[in-house]
């Protein structure tokens, strides 16, 4: 019997250093926000907010701009505000180091007139190699800014569901070029509807989706009625990791705080609705339960302002959970995981 106890405390002591192991060895999630480039140069005090939310990583967003008539990207231009342009990138990208948050470098490109990037379609091969250039250039330049201060990830682009579909060459080629210059990892933010139609995931190191998929349709659903609805969608995500062996990361997911603000924002451009803090609260609530999933990475909520006193509140009803019943949500789901 005496010999006994001292193989069960060793038992004991193997198991609890495994335990300690395991956790260890297990990537901590991305719990992120998307930050909105501020058009004048602030000091790293903006980021205090983001840390009493307990984030632990920040989208850093430069934007550039093309548009169809003329399909050059432009960035670095007179006038482009002190956060999208190399220097205030660059100093934002510090100021987050410095108050001990990761940083995903997540150029994206405004097409003038449209907005979003996700229709964006060109009509000959001479426009299309046009486009490619400036791109190229574009995202290469900021590869090399996110090396050169040893940021962990970097987005190549960010919703182009018709560029990524007509152009495959052009995105593989592009991987490998930022690969030349960039010794972090990769990732695309492909749109909800539309991540399944990018060939290239074998090449990157995370499949990004921007995750607003359409769940219920009622002013303001339940914490239950939307789980359910997630449920469907967790199933086809968790299939697509395996499928490619890569984690999946939100590399955006939001909601607004207005009625109906789970059934696909889009739908609802142009029509006035009610302003709704429980529907976006409960939004995140179900969201954040995927942060469960072995495959899931994490996501960077969409959108966080650096002026933090002066946005969101009560009457808001835009993407923002600043100062709005979603920002506790988030404070208590993020302190936690």
């Amino acid at each position: 019997m005496k010999l006994k106890w001292p193989l069960l405390f060793l038992s004991c002591i193997l198991i609890i250093t495994l335990a300690i192991s395991f956790k260890s060895n297990t990537p901590e999630k991305i719990n992120g926000v998307s930050l909105v480039a501020p058009r004048n140069k602030v000091g790293k005090e903006v980021y205090e907010p983001i840390n009493r939310i307990a984030a632990n990583w920040v989208a850093v967003i430069p934007y550039s701009f093309t548009k169809r008539t003329d399909p050059k990207v432009q960035f670095q231009y007179n006038g482009q505000w002190w956060g999208e342009s190399v220097t205030g990138t660059i100093q934002t990208i510090t100021h987050a180091n410095e108050m001990n948050l990761n940083v995903m470098l997540k150029p994206h490109t405004w097409v003038l007139g449209e907005g979003w990037a996700g229709d964006f379609d060109l009509n000959s091969e001479d426009e299309w190699k046009v486009w490619e250039s400036s791109y190229r250039d574009y995202i290469l330049t900021f590869a090399k800014v996110a090396d050169s201060l040893n940021v962990p990830l970097f987005c190549i682009g960010t919703e182009y569901r018709k560029a990524v579909v007509k152009r495959p060459a052009f995105w593989k080629e592009l991987i490998r070029e930022v690969r030349d210059v960039y010794s972090g990892k990769l990732t695309y933010a492909a749109n909800w509807d539309n991540y399944q139609n990018v060939s290239f995931w074998q090449d990157l190191d995370y499949i990004g989706v921007d995750a607003y998929f359409p769940l219920n349709d009622a002013k303001t659903p339940t914490i239950e009625q939307l789980e359910s609805s997630w449920a469907p969608i967790i199933n086809e995500l968790e299939s697509f990791s395996k499928k490619w062996n890569k984690q999946i990361l939100f590399t955006e997911f939001g909601y607004k705080s207005t009625d109906y603000t789970a059934d696909g924002h889009w739908k609802y451009d142009g029509k006035e609705l009610g302003t709704n803090q429980l529907a976006q609260a409960n939004a995140y609530e179900s969201a954040f339960g995927l942060w469960k999933q072995n495959w899931f990475g994490g996501g960077f909520l969409w959108k966080w302002h650096t002026n933090h006193e002066s946005v969101g509140g009560p009457d808001c009803k835009e993407f923002t959970p600043q100062n709005k019943k979603a920002e506790e949500v988030i404070r208590k789901f993020y302190s936690k995981n």
